[in-house]
C-alpha cells in the first residue's frame, strides 16, 4: 500500500467514524467529519498533510502525491 492510499483510507475511515458516532452517540461528533474534510481540502491546496507525515515515519512507501 502506498502512502497516498493509506492517507485516503485513514481519512475515509475517520470521516465515516465521525458520521456513525454523530448518529448513534451525539450530534457533536459531526465536528470530527468537518475537521477531516477541512484537512483534506487544506492538504489539496497546500500539499501539507499531517497524516502523510505520520505514515511516512511509520515506513509506508511514498506514492505519486506525497513525496
Amino acid at each position: 500500500m502506498t502512502l497516498d492510499r493509506a492517507v485516503l483510507l485513514f481519512a475515509g475511515l475517520v470521516n465515516l467514524l465521525g458520521i456513525v458516532l454523530a448518529h448513534f452517540v451525539h450530534p457533536a461528533w459531526m465536528w470530527l467529519s468537518v475537521f477531516v474534510s477541512a484537512n483534506l481540502m487544506q492538504s489539496a491546496v497546500t500539499g501539507f498533510c499531517p497524516a502523510a507525515i505520520l505514515f511516512k515515519r511509520l515506513g509506508v512507501n511514498p506514492g505519486p502525491a506525497f513525496r
